[in-house]
């Protein structure tokens, strides 16, 4: 019988804790890992040493009636085939279909009381990571816990496009706030209607998969060394409550009835606030807060920092009128696994402009992105290399262009795209990056390319990975073609053949949706002008660059993901083009990845010199303008 995971039986099955039979008690060496599958369903589950991936898979198949030959255990970029020695205690592991058919028609064979041994007994919240930065969580989950048993029920958050929930204390305060990464937008199980995808998918960027964002907002708090740019404390739990939504089915046609369900979710401190930066003057920002903050966001490539993530709190005091404190949070969309164009709202503030501090330069001077790759594969063992990757890249243009004497408004400025007639292209890092894997081919360091062979691969993104490529095959933007960026200079446009090789992905990868019925039309029909434009968004407001809107016919720049259906519910299909992507961070060897790093350092001294010249440039025509009088 085929299984199906979209069955509201799987959903009760979420708290299930299941006891290997070759282990009767605690053993060494024993780890209690959580095992997701595409539709959210968490079970907790207790593996021994003599456990392997087999093993795992037929207790999955006892609870879930789903064939070991057509199911995917993966666990971050690994598809675990038999050893399980990597895998370490409180790790999240996920259950896919090797065949990606999503029929909903299908019965599901319930499980029986011998199935499943015994209900989960644990407790209603766990952490899943042991760092010392999660002291401060785990005070908030004992909170959380006794206002739960005094009868304290969470609330939902309307606002967004992903499930949010505001767990409360005893008194009834807001403590913290709980996404599931089952709820995330176009998740299986996402309460505002954005659903068509399963966890592990491309989701609304590209560079950024669905059920994946919980982890990026863990790092990018644990990222944020002795609290320097504010990032309230963030951990990722599993956690059980009556309140979380559960679709029925993959079209999520309605709600199921409310049942005790557990989830993976991250878990961040609630900070009290008076308003956003999109609701205040940004004049009265702290330089200091608003440098300390986007050199966070540099770090992490932030591709969604906008007023609505930018907490704005009064401080009081003496002295304390207009003295204001800013907390950043939502970086879900940070730390994609290729470059794409960022969004920092912050990059035309005037405190942008202001030149580092002393303390400010010792911190930039003093990291480490070697170190930071290293804690965060220990901490958060699931996350990608290619999104170390870009970490690691990052980093090292932030510390280089520092000492060269750039400003943080100049770094942003270089990592961003720019829109010439209606074409989006490289930004000033991309074509370093670029310009550096052109010198490794010219010299013909790298070794060639190794084929896919049989490879297996869940999707597009994956095959992706697979190659170091940042040009496309069938254009070298440096070479032959008469346009420029940036800081070569000139003002040609830049051909994007990769643009229309992206789309024929999408839609390619899409074809089988659409035969199964829940597909929406062809990106083609749908956006005949197919911008690539990298969206930032608070709640359902979609804005762009220079605080545009990208208007689609029958749309409206407030709603633009609110597309109605029959169902009351958004297709994944219906979702914006994503950026066009110039630059992947593939996983190559060690020394590719050295040598690529080796070339991109040697490259950015003549960045750095003519970005310099450039700002020199119109800040000389702007004295010209308004000094002169008549």
């Amino acid at each position: 019988m085929s299984p199906n995971f979209d069955s509201p039986v799987q959903t009760q099955m979420a708290v299930a804790v299941f006891n290997s039979p070759l282990s009767g008690g605690k053993l060494a060496g024993r780890r209690r890992v959580f095992v997701q599958t595409e539709t959210g369903c968490v079970l907790g589950m207790e593996l021994d040493r003599s456990d392997n991936a087999h093993t795992v898979k037929r207790r999955l198949q006892l609870a879930l009636n789903v064939p070991t030959e057509e199911s995917s255990l993966t666990f971050g970029d690994m598809v675990l085939k038999n050893d399980l020695s990597s895998i370490r205690n409180d790790s999240p592991l996920l259950l896919t279909r090797s065949l990606l058919h999503r029929s909903s028609s299908t019965p599901c064979l319930s499980p029986t009381g011998r199935e499943v041994q015994q209900r989960d007994q644990s407790d209603p919240i766990e952490i899943l990571g042991h760092s010392k930065c999660f002291a401060r969580t785990k005070q908030l989950v004992k909170e959380i816990v006794k206002g739960m048993k005094n009868g304290v029920d969470p609330i939902p958050v309307h606002g967004g496009l992903g499930g949010a929930y505001y767990f409360r204390n005893s008194k009834g305060d807001s403590v913290a706030i709980v996404k599931p990464t089952d709820e995330e937008p176009f998740a299986p199980n996402n309460p505002k209607g954005f659903v068509g995808k399963a966890l592990g998918q491309p989701g609304l960027k590209r560079s950024v998969r669905v059920g994946e964002t919980g982890f990026r907002e863990v790092a990018a708090y644990l990222l944020d060394y002795d609290h320097f740019a504010n990032v309230p404390p963030t951990a990722l739990v599993k956690i059980t409550h009556l309140i979380f939504n559960v679709n029925n089915g993959v079209n999520g046609n309605k709600p199921c009835n409310k049942k005790l369900v557990g989830k993976i979710a991250s878990f961040q401190q609630f900070i009290q606030h008076d308003f956003d930066a999109s609701d205040y003057g940004t004049s009265s920002f702290p330089v200091s807060a608003v440098h300390r903050i986007g050199i966070l966001d540099i770090r992490i490539f932030n591709t969604d920092r906008h007023g609505g993530n930018l907490l704005v709190r009064k401080l009081d005091g003496v002295g304390g009128f207009r003295q204001v404190e800013l907390i950043p949070i939502d970086h879900g969309l940070c730390l994609p696994e290729s470059l794409e164009d960022p969004y920092f709202e912050w990059i035309h503030w005037p405190q942008a402009s202001i030149p580092f501090t002393e303390d400010e330069l010792e911190y930039i001077e003093n990291l480490d992105p070697i170190k930071d790759s290293k804690m965060l594969r220990s901490e958060l063992p699931m996350i990608r290399e290619a999104c170390l990757r870009v970490l690691v890249l990052c980093t090292i243009f932030l510390k280089e262009a520092v000492a060269f004497g750039l400003c943080l408004a100049e770094i942003g400025e270089m990592m961003s795209r720019e829109f010439r007639g209606g074409e989006e292209e490289p930004s000033e890092l991309e074509v370093v990056c670029i310009e550096a894997k052109k010198l490794i081919a010219e010299r013909e360091v790298l070794s060639p390319k190794t084929e896919a062979g049989d490879e297996e691969f869940q999707f597009d993104i994956d095959r992706e990975e697979l190659e170091f490529e940042l040009i496309p095959k069938s254009h070298d933007l440096l070479t032959k073609s008469p346009c420029h960026f940036g800081f070569f200079g000139g003002s040609g446009r830049c051909p994007l053949s990769k643009l229309e090789e992206s789309i024929e992905e999408e839609e390619e990868s899409r074809g089988e949706e659409v035969e199964n019925g829940f597909g929406g039309p062809p990106l083609r029909e749908k956006f005949p002008n197919v911008l690539k434009l990298s969206m930032s968004f608070k709640d359902t407001s979609l804005g762009e660059k220079n605080q545009k809107y990208l208007k689609f016919p029958g749309a409206k720049p407030e709603h633009s993901y609110l597309a109605s259906s029959s169902s009351g519910y958004r297709s994944a299909n219906e979702q914006l083009p994503t950026s066009a992507c110039f630059v992947k961070l593939a996983d190559v060897n060690e020394e590719e990845w050295s040598l690529f790093l080796e070339k991109f350092q040697e490259l950015l001294y003549s960045a750095f010199a003519k970005r310099k010249s450039l700002t020199l440039g119109q800040r000389q025509r702007q004295r010209l303008g308004t000094s002169c009088q008549f």
